[in-house]
């Protein structure tokens, strides 16, 4: 909250200084009823002697008339979904509600025949609930109205090329700055499960620019390297808002690459039986879809072997986290089945990878092999969440005092 206030503080005074006055109490939301009580609450309890001075700060904007504080409940509170960890179990609830109409099952008896007749004649899914849904939930927002800077990978069927939107990109393409709608709808187009998604886009300046979007997997299953890549463009610019460090300064980057899990243990596929495929077992054989499979396995595995070797490169190996397993099985492995039953189990896997070692890629073997007093990847993560929350604490440390400054 006092970050936020810090912000409406700055504005109406940069307001005031083009001549323009605010009159009116900013309006501001939080999910948090023991956080407004203390900031609205003159009184100074033995429990709350320990509150920083944010909370004075807050408490004094609202008594001058400078904000007016409401409460919402977080069900509602749209920021959280680009600043606060879903918590499993509303994401689980939500997963659980929603995937069934995503991913409509038919009947086991007639499935197989039922997905490869669609398959062949179109994608498998029509999308329509799947779109329904993101347009609800994120309604008209736009790239550039994300409380933190987002970078999304797809790939536009018809120029044959990948395109990232990406929030630092719009000062230069505000072409790019369309509906999150749009954009997420387009990089889920995972070619033989849903449409490719169209829409057009003007910008500020009156430009108008077409989009043919598939899933941005096709461009970069593992974006890593991606997001890598954006932050180090914005060095080189020299982008104020990133510290004036070198573009191969690792130690100063910290980087948790999740993956969707694999099934490569299995080695269902071999070269004999390959040999005698066609184009129809390429693209289906037995459930699965073998060059699909082969493609995204190696780009996303090509991305982290280069990870690796650069991090280590640079004795940074400790900054770069990746997850993944590749010993999903059966239903465990599909994109699609979305049974009670597979996904509670998939719950399970996820709970147990928390529990596993770290695991680092070894350069020589190209296996992977748990880190020597790495911990487990809960442990990792929460080594990582801790530098994040210091870093960003001096750093609104720092925005404060220079807006005080001025």
């Amino acid at each position: 909250m006092a970050t936020v206030t810090s912000e409406i503080v700055w504005l109406i005074s940069l307001l005031r200084t083009f001549g323009l006055e605010h009159n009116q109490a900013a309006s501001l939301y939080c999910d948090s009823r023991a956080a407004l009580y203390i900031a609205a609450n003159p009184v100074y309890h033995e429990r709350t002697k320990h509150i920083e001075v944010d909370c004075h700060f807050i408490r004094e904007k609202i008594q001058a008339g400078t904000i007016k504080t409401f409460h919402i409940p977080s069900r509602h509170q749209v920021a959280d979904f680009f600043t606060k960890a879903l918590g499993s179990l509303g994401l689980w609830k939500n997963f659980n509600k929603n995937s069934p109409k995503i991913f409509p099952q038919a009947w086991e008896i007639f499935a197989s025949a039922v997905n490869l007749v669609k398959i062949l004649t179109g994608p498998k899914y029509d999308g329509k609930y799947l779109h329904k849904l993101i347009r609800k939930e994120l309604g008209d927002t736009k790239l550039h109205q994300t409380l933190t800077n987002l970078v999304v990978p797809t790939f536009d069927i018809k120029k044959l090329q990948p395109l990232i939107f990406s929030s630092f990109q719009l000062t230069n393409h505000p072409i790019l700055d369309a509906a999150l709608s749009d954009i997420c709808i387009g990089t889920s187009a995972a070619p033989t499960f849903f449409p490719a998604h169209y829409f057009s886009n003007q910008d500020t300046h009156g430009s108008v620019r077409d989009f043919n979007l598939v899933d941005g997997g096709v461009a970069a299953n593992n974006p890593t390297l991606i997001a890598i890549s954006e932050v180090t463009k914005q060095i080189i610019n020299k982008n104020q808002d990133f510290l004036p460090i070198k573009p191969m300064a690792y130690d100063q980057l910290l980087v948790i690459s999740l993956g969707t899990g694999s099934d490569t243990s299995e080695q269902k596929y071999n070269s004999k039986t390959a040999s005698k495929w066609g184009v129809i077992s390429w693209l289906y054989e037995d459930g699965d879809s073998p060059l699909i499979d082969c493609y995204s396995d190696s780009s996303k595995d090509m991305v982290d072997y280069h990870n690796c070797v650069v991090f280590q490169a640079l004795h940074s190996e400790n900054n770069y986290l990746r997850i993944d397993t590749d010993t999903l099985h059966g239903n465990l492995s599909s994109v699609d089945v979305s049974t009670k039953e597979n996904l509670g189990n998939l719950v399970k896997v996820g709970e147990q990878l928390l529990k596993n070692p770290v695991t680092r890629l070894n350069l020589d073997t190209g296996l992977y092999e748990p880190v020597e007093n790495g911990g487990t990847n809960e442990a990792a993560l929460k080594r990582f969440a801790k530098s994040l929350a210091d870093e960003k604490k001096l750093r609104d440390s720092k925005s404060r005092s220079n807006k005080g400054a001025n």
